[in-house]
């Protein structure tokens, strides 16, 4: 008897753990924000701040690193034995197809809210300081968004540099495939799959290991952030932060209302079982960072297991909308700090090209940078323009990462629901 209570209060000890989780990720938050301010205002212009700011950036890596360990395996595991318990073709096209319509929808949606907003409260208008030489470095990888880059980033060469890269829209093709021939074999296929959801399970285990650090990586990359630039950076372009955070928020709020509609009081649920990957997202300014954890939480939120094993990978693949938010607000910003007033025509088209470059330099650092600087580019706005973004890039990235996760949950437990496979 006292063998099998011990495990009982262990269990019960650890039930409200992800409760804590989010917790100390939040005070992460705060720390990092006090602490690295402290260290701005004592030690900034010092050698010394290098080498603390290169501490925080080990920490932050290590982190980013352990995740990137835990990604290919999950999303390859996830997928293909999601792909054979379904069991057929037609139900992966099915679910494939309900899942694109809407991410295409979402997109647009993204873009034309953050076009709007741009126009009405103009930023860039009202940015007092002096604009960058024209033939100014971007210090960005000179790489142009074109059909032969969407084919090279969509379709691998070898799975094992797919992986080896984390390319995760390269290992979604390769598994599609994989799984649909484990569900045309039926019984023969059976050990591989076992395998396989077996592999699931162990690295669900190894990501609750992993997350127990999440809080460390949190800090260092909010102090580091502060440390090198000071709140100040934050005052200065106080109103475009603003304004960008307030489309953010609008772009949740009208996602979340599409959610409502569909999913009833659950995305009440569904919410409180998403902050913490969210927070995750927002503090390491990486979506991908929170993507072991986001699987992991919309399962136990009642997602389909199946269902969430293939619109996730492809929602971080073709479901950014915080980024695509942010692409819209970056080059109306620029166009209207330099005095360029683009026509409506104008930026519809700009909204198009958006719409689909954006996914031609999945997988390349920085991407959407390159894909905004390549835009600039498209409409005759000085791509230096840019440089007038970077200081505060960092920060931008931590709203939109943010919102990819809460715009790529609402689709998955969509989908779900459209399926009747959610409980």
């Amino acid at each position: 008897m006292i063998i099998l209570t011990k495990p009982f209060k262990f269990m019960t000890f650890h039930t409200p753990q992800p409760n804590r989780q989010t917790l100390y990720v939040a005070i992460a938050l705060v720390l990092g924000i006090i602490i690295g301010e402290l260290i701005n205002l004592t030690l900034g212009g010092t050698e010394t701040l290098k080498q603390i700011v290169g501490i925080f950036a080990a920490l932050t890596d290590i982190f980013l690193r352990l995740v990137k360990m835990i990604i290919a395996p999950l999303v390859f595991s996830t997928l293909v034995v999601g792909m054979a318990k379904m069991g057929d073709i037609h139900t992966v096209g099915r679910v494939g197809i309900k899942a694109m319509l809407w991410f295409f929808s979402a997109s647009i949606f993204s873009l034309l809210l953050g076009m709007l907003l741009v126009n009405v409260f103009e930023p860039g208008s009202s940015l007092h300081m002096a604009l960058p030489e024209v033939g100014a470095k971007t210090g960005l990888p000179e790489t142009a968004p074109t059909l032969s880059n969407f084919v090279s980033h969509m379709f691998p060469k070898s799975i094992i540099e797919a992986m080896a890269s984390n390319e995760i829209l390269q290992i979604v093709v390769f598994s599609m495939f994989f799984g649909v021939a484990c569900a045309s074999l039926g019984e023969l296929a059976h050990p591989t799959v076992k395998l396989l959801d077996s592999l699931t399970h162990i690295m669900l285990k190894v990501t609750g290991y992993v997350m127990h650090t999440a809080p460390v990586a949190v800090f260092s990359a909010v102090a580091s952030v502060i440390a090198q630039n000071g709140i100040g950076v934050l005052l200065s372009y106080g109103q475009f932060i603003g304004e960008f955070y307030l489309g953010l928020l609008l772009l949740c709020g009208a996602l979340g209302c599409v959610g409502f509609l569909i999913l009833g009081r659950k995305i009440l649920s569904l919410i409180r079982h998403i902050r913490e990957p969210m927070l995750l997202a927002f503090g390491t300014a990486s979506s991908e960072s929170a993507y072991p954890k986001l699987l992991q939480q919309l399962e136990r939120f009642g997602c389909d297991e199946k269902v969430c094993g293939l619109v996730l990978p492809l929602g971080y693949s073709f479901n950014l909308d915080g980024s695509m938010m942010y692409m819209t607000f970056a080059v109306l910003f620029i166009a209207q700090a330099y005095g360029i007033d683009m026509a409506l025509g104008d930026q519809l088209i700009m909204l198009l090209t958006l719409l689909f470059t954006s996914k031609g330099v999945a997988g390349v650092p920085r991407a959407s940078l390159i894909v905004i600087a390549a835009t600039l580019s498209m409409f005759h706005i000085p791509e230096a323009g840019l440089l007038l973004l970077l200081a505060v890039d960092q920060v931008l990235d931590m709203g939109r990462s943010a919102t990819n996760v809460f715009g790529n949950s609402i689709a998955a437990a969509v989908v779900s629901r459209w399926e009747k496979a959610l409980r």
